[in-house]
């Protein structure tokens, strides 16, 4: 009787370490350089990010390979855009190409961690986290757009919407945290925040404690 082979560990080849690492070099460009223009260099973060999750052999299928770098190809020219386009319209259509863009990648990380691996390694561990951050960096994408799009203001109390409120106030709202520093002034941007915290709870009492428990027992094999 011939004795099974252990399946490979393919999730080495993720590079999920790295990915979390540009992430976080991402969230901090986003707090610390609040002008508008400044976002290319966050952008090119995202970019290089969206690289390194959406190759072909990271996709299922030819069709999500194209999909995938339609995307990246979007972001990298809304790079271009912000630099040379003030208009607040253009603008929030780069933050919705964004929003797609991540929506995209997440579902492919959730494939892959969820289903294409047997194995919990601290690669899948760190892809994971990644995911958590991009749901933030997803819904940032969207106040964004909301607040591009939208005449009133998107904060109440005349709090300023900049990349770095908006990332903050993202974050802070899929944590739950909930300082009540910043506030969603209206509709809909009161029905988005709570998708936000919706979202990163629905996420953290799932996939992540899932994770984690695996992890765990196959430390103690």
């Amino acid at each position: 009787m011939v004795a099974p082979q252990a399946e490979p560990d393919r999730s080495s080849s993720d590079h999920y370490g790295l990915v979390f690492l540009l992430l976080i070099g991402a969230f901090l460009l986003s707090a610390l350089v609040t002008h508008e223009r400044a976002r290319v260099f966050s952008l090119l973060l995202d970019a290089m990010v969206l690289v390194v999750l959406l190759r072909p052999s990271q996709l299922p299928g030819p069709r999500a390979g194209t999909a995938g770098r339609v995307l990246v190809a979007g972001v990298l020219a809304s790079v271009v855009v912000t630099l040379l386009v003030t208009n607040r319209f253009v603008h929030s259509v780069v933050s919705l190409w964004l929003a797609g863009t991540l929506a995209f990648t997440i579902a492919v990380m959730l494939w892959r961690i969820m289903i294409h691996y047997r194995v919990v390694t601290l690669q899948t561990i760190f892809g994971a986290l990644s995911v958590y951050l991009l749901i933030g960096f997803l819904f940032a994408a969207l106040f964004s757009a909301l607040s591009q799009l939208q005449h009133d203001p998107l904060f109440a109390n005349g709090q300023p919407a900049n990349s770095g409120t908006i990332q903050y106030f993202a974050f802070i709202t899929m944590t739950t945290t909930g300082y009540g520093d910043f506030v969603a002034a209206g509709e809909p941007a009161r029905s988005l925040a709570v998708l936000d915290a919706l979202f990163g709870q629905i996420f953290l009492l799932t996939l992540v404690a899932r994770l984690v428990s695996m992890f765990g027992t196959r430390r103690d094999e």
